[in-house]
């Protein structure tokens, strides 16, 4: 994995295109560092994955039980319950980031989006699809669960039923589905997503720094919040920038 920054723009790219930029542990380790490491400097954060894929989901020396190899599943079997645990938890954190509040994160998906791979574009703010992209997760079909990050933030974007349905069945969802459901923000043809992706981290970074923060989290925050928390949020949001306004912020 290798990143590169561009003003206001960091860009994280997955770099292993012979395996369809297929992750490890070792990936998520250095995805969490990503995230912990990030400056406040920094307004947009693009995942993409080189090559023909955005991630075809976990590289195989993982799957092998019988291996210790570690962060495989082999050495996770053999962990004490509460360890193993802990262990996803730190998995998880290279996901959850990307909702970080001073951020506003972009998947720049092309080819396959599996598992892992699928996770990582659903953990993001927002998509952009080459139209030949498919978003799958197939977890089920090999007898786990999706476990980083990836059920809270597909309901939060397609609903329960649908998200039930697709986890379910683990089949593939490709980008006019997912453009007509709410996975995908954007679909452009394939030779045009690094110029989708610049255009729309152009027009994100285009308000204030201030009010594009405070209006991405309360956004964030109408997901999950009734509406007199909600109608609150919005009251001290308002009021905090009205006094930033006057302060010249």
């Amino acid at each position: 994995m290798r990143t590169s920054r561009d003003g206001a723009v960091l860009t994280v790219t997955l770099d292993r295109p012979d395996q369809l930029n297929a992750q490890t542990p070792a990936t998520w380790s250095a995805l969490a560092e990503v995230g912990a490491s990030l400056d406040d400097d920094v307004r947009v954060v693009v995942v993409r994955g080189e090559g023909r894929a955005f991630s075809a989901g976990l590289d195989r020396s993982v799957f092998d039980t019988s291996s210790t190899t570690a962060g495989g599943l082999g050495e996770l079997v053999r962990l004490p319950v509460e360890e193993a645990q802990e262990r996803i938890r730190a998995y998880q954190a290279g996901f959850r980031w990307l909702r970080s509040p001073a951020i506003v994160s972009i998947a720049a998906v092309q080819g396959h989006a599996i598992g892992a791979g699928a996770q990582l574009a659903l953990a993001c703010d927002l998509r952009v699809f080459a139209e030949d992209a498919q978003l799958r997760l197939p977890e089920v079909s090999l007898g786990l669960v999706p476990d980083l990050t990836g059920t809270s933030t597909l309901v939060e974007l397609v609903g329960y039923s649908r998200a039930l349905e697709m986890c379910m069945t683990g089949r593939a969802v490709g980008a006019a589905e997912a453009r007509a459901i709410g996975l995908a923000t954007l679909v452009v043809p394939g030779p045009e997503l690094e110029d989708a992706v610049a255009d729309l981290s152009a027009a994100l970074l285009s308000p204030p720094v201030g009010a594009s923060r405070a209006t991405a989290a309360l956004v964030r925050s109408a997901v999950r919040s009734d509406f007199p928390t909600q109608d609150a949020a919005e009251r001290a949001a308002q009021v905090q920038r009205l006094h930033d306004l006057a302060g010249g912020r």
